[in-house]
């Protein structure tokens, strides 16, 4: 039965044009929300952007499901005039324009505050509301790098390599996405409340910036010290990534305990007997874990990634499969609790959609609908 979404009932306008706003309006719709995605003439840049399928952007298809798509030409009077219609009846606003473009589209914090008091306005922008227009056209590789996760991922990239980038090409706009969902609900929240409507400015670097709340909360504490080494960023101890018969393993140890567990599932190897019990806590020099990791990698090199995972986690050891795209779907967990979603696409036929990663029992996160044809509901800008 296809019960009504969590926002059901809402109604938010998109006039983003980049990954970070159109996951913040996606994750809405996805929970049920009325998304009318607003394109300018031609189509949204997102688009054009690779990879491609079937003629079709992929990205574009993932980032756009469950919404609505009218196609407005905001450098004209008539379409803004049909852009505040559309505003008047919806409860939020979900934007990742420039300062600058916003003052020329009548789409400011002051223009859409008065005009729309009782209207979620929510602005993602790669440094917030104020900064130098020059850094506003920032892009993902900037922003990550700017907010310090190219020397947090990989971790223990060589001092003598560049920083890169991070995973994905556009983590920094997943992450700023996720915020801007979250505080768009906790202002909707308000505006039922209240009735009173609210201007939501997300920094993308601020975002980034929080996600090292782990590595600060280290310095602040005194636990290590502030410094340009990349290994401020890294949890400590031998954990790594190593290579096993059919694929690769992470590992994660800190304790006497993971040691001690670890041990048994390797069948206490002779090498073993060469480290402290405790050594992880007390004796955890760099010549220690170069020393674990040459010997550990000549045993896990013999197992297959799927049984010793599951075995090492039922002994107490952190130990995961490194995933591949090809394996997700197949994940046991993950089909359990029916994470990826199927549905029919136009052009890609059946799709399997990543899911949420809550489950709500009254009114499941749902992909209820492809992405858009250009202006396949054009009749609601009428």
């Amino acid at each position: 039965m296809d019960t009504p979404g969590a926002l059901a009932g809402l109604t938010v306008i998109e006039t983003a044009e980049r990954v970070s706003g159109e996951y913040a309006a996606k994750l809405l719709a996805d929970l049920g929300a009325e998304v009318i995605k607003v394109e300018r003439p031609g189509g949204a840049p997102t688009r054009g952007m690779g990879p491609f399928h079937s003629g079709e952007s992929t990205l574009f298809a993932y980032l756009n499901t469950s919404k609505k798509s009218v196609v407005l030409d905001l450098e004209t009077a008539q379409d803004r005039a049909l852009l505040s219609r559309l505003l008047s009846r919806a409860h939020a606003l979900i934007d990742d324009h420039a300062e600058d473009w916003c003052q020329r589209h009548g789409l400011s914090q002051a223009a859409v505050a008065e005009a729309f008091p009782a209207l979620v306005h929510t602005v993602v922008t790669p440094f917030g509301q104020g900064a130098p227009a020059e850094m506003q056209i920032c892009r993902p590789l900037n922003v990550i790098n700017a907010g310090g996760w190219a020397y947090h991922t990989p971790s223990e990239t060589p001092p003598d390599k560049p920083p890169l980038k991070g995973a994905g090409r556009f983590l920094s706009d997943y992450e700023a996405g996720i915020d801007a969902a979250l505080c768009t609900l906790a202002s909707l929240l308000r505006l039922r409340r209240t009735g009173e409507g609210q201007f939501v400015d997300v920094s993308e670097v601020e975002v980034q910036l929080n996600r090292t709340d782990c590595v600060l909360g280290r310095m602040l504490a005194g636990d290590i010290d502030p410094g340009t080494e990349r290994t401020a960023y890294d949890m400590g101890g031998p954990g790594t990534s190593f290579a096993c018969r059919d694929g690769h393993v992470f590992l994660i140890m800190t304790t006497q305990q993971h040691w001690k567990a670890l041990c048994e599932l390797m069948g206490h190897p002779g090498w073993a007997a060469a480290f402290r019990e405790d050594w992880l806590e007390f004796d955890c020099t760099p010549a220690n874990v170069a020393k674990f990791r040459e010997a550990f990698t000549g045993w896990i090199a013999r197992q297959d990634k799927l049984p010793i995972t599951e075995a090492a986690q039922k002994a107490g050891v952190a130990m995961v499969p490194v995933n591949t795209a090809a394996d997700l779907p197949r994940h046991e967990q993950f089909s359990h609790r029916a994470f990826f979603q199927q549905a029919e696409h136009p052009a890609f036929g059946e799709v399997a959609y990543p899911g949420a990663s809550y489950r709500m029992s009254a009114t499941p996160v749902r992909v209820r609908k492809p992405a858009p044809g250009l202006g396949a509901d054009q009749r609601e800008a009428r």
